[in-house]
């Protein structure tokens, strides 16, 4: 088991001190961090927090998944690595970009 994990359910207004808080009752936290968009800044409501060892991430998982934070429930569990993204192609769909003769 890793010891990041993916805090989802989280009030849009809750802080990243907020978040090491809460997860700091369980364990040393080593980092927090809410994903925000990234045009309006405004929280999406999840993100993750590492704990500093395996056994810390796996109390935290046990005591705060399904509990209640500003009125949700939070969905707390091992983050999953993320995924490689494939590169864009490009603007045209795999049609080519040439010049187009018009008649």
């Amino acid at each position: 088991m890793g010891s990041k994990l993916y805090v989802g359910g989280l009030p849009y207004s809750v802080t990243e001190q907020q978040l090491t808080d809460t997860f700091g009752a369980h364990g040393t936290v080593a980092s927090a961090k809410i994903i925000a968009d990234k045009f309006t800044g405004q929280s999406r409501g999840f993100g993750f927090v590492e704990m500093s060892s395996d056994a810390e991430a796996q109390a935290a998982i046990t005591a705060l998944h399904g509990s209640d934070m500003g009125g949700r429930t939070l969905t707390v569990n091992e983050a999953k690595p993320m995924e490689s993204r494939s590169g864009g192609g490009g603007g045209f769909g795999g049609r080519g970009g040439g010049k187009r003769d018009r008649w």
